[in-house]
């Protein structure tokens, strides 16, 4: 993309650097590389889904000059939605828990959506969004995608989230690291990075280990029992089934705590000015965790989700 001029925003899509995270591991044995995709014109790794499943629907016909496009959003799908559906003239309903940072919802308004926000389930404490909370989310997306004759986008089920990662996310993790992966992990959202790039990196070789990161007190997929939904760790750890995850290319589960995460994420922004949310700071914990025990000595890839600057209304940098 170097020295040509694109048409729009969403060419500035991907192709985001990789940064060698040396402060926060130097008295470790192994490395952690980190992708940092909060540089996306969105400031979140959401923004590859969004352009993916829209360009699949253009090229499926499904979706016309004019419609509208509608989504269930922790924020950063639908802000990335809004982008993209803002620079190829689509209109954008995004649904959204007032649990979630309401820098979200702004930024969305400002990217010309309509932003829809949905009570909390009863109990659900502010800036904590639970599996309920999600479920009440959906139901409204569904009814808004109806009313309107809408195209849902639909990130939890529809291939593209998956491809995103397959088709770019992992194939640049491969080339940048020149094969040098011997670990990949995410935190659980949606599944699609975890499961896209896992899938793309064991094809080259099929001895990467890939472990799926969840909250300490919801992990779900790991099957141990629940004590608490209402982590902090926004944007994923939702405690329900994930379609696009396939379990066979997880290795194994790391379970991080609110204080890890947000600890760490401050510790990036501190050691290696990196600016980052909740769930970059799982990501990295579990990594750290990783060298110290099990995969001492590795070459650790994950990816810096979304930006610190959309959760400044949260105690994360209080």
């Amino acid at each position: 993309m170097e020295n040509t001029i694109l048409s729009g925003v969403h060419q500035a899509i991907g192709n985001t650097p990789m940064v060698h995270l040396s402060r926060l591991t130097e008295n470790f044995d192994g490395n952690i590389f980190a992708k940092l995709e909060y540089v996306n014109p969105g400031f979140s790794k959401k923004d590859r889904i969004a352009l993916q499943i829209i360009e699949e629907a253009e090229k499926a016909g499904i979706l016309k000059p004019n419609d509208t496009v509608v989504e269930l959003t922790s924020g950063n799908t639908g802000t990335g939605l809004a982008i993209v559906c803002g620079v190829k003239g689509y209109q954008f309903v995004a649904v959204m828990s007032k649990g979630n940072s309401m820098e979200r919802a702004r930024m969305m308004k400002a990217l010309g959506a309509e932003v829809v926000l949905v009570d909390q389930a009863p109990g659900s404490p502010v800036g904590q969004v639970s599996g309920e909370d999600l479920a009440k989310v959906e139901e409204m997306a569904k009814q808004i995608t109806k009313e309107r004759n809408a195209f849902r986008a639909d990130q939890f089920h529809h291939i593209g989230n998956l491809h995103a990662h397959e088709f770019h996310t992992g194939e640049e993790i491969w080339k940048q690291t020149n094969g040098k992966v011997d670990v990949f992990l995410d935190f659980a959202g949606s599944g699609g990075t975890f499961a896209g790039c896992a899938k793309t990196l064991k094809k080259y070789n099929p001895n990467i280990r890939c472990y799926l990161v969840e909250p300490y007190t919801a992990p779900f997929y790991s099957g141990k029992a629940a004590t608490y939904l209402n982590h902090k760790i926004q944007g994923g750890g939702y405690s329900m089934d994930l379609p696009l995850l396939d379990k066979s290319f997880v290795t194994d589960y790391i379970h991080v705590t609110d204080e890890e995460a947000t600890q760490v994420a401050r510790e990036l922004a501190r050691k290696e000015g990196i600016f980052a949310g909740f769930s970059s700071g799982a990501n990295v914990a579990a990594a750290l965790q990783l060298l110290k025990g099990k995969e001492k000595g590795a070459n650790i890839v994950l990816t810096i989700n979304d930006s610190g600057l959309k959760y400044l209304s949260t105690d994360l940098y209080e």
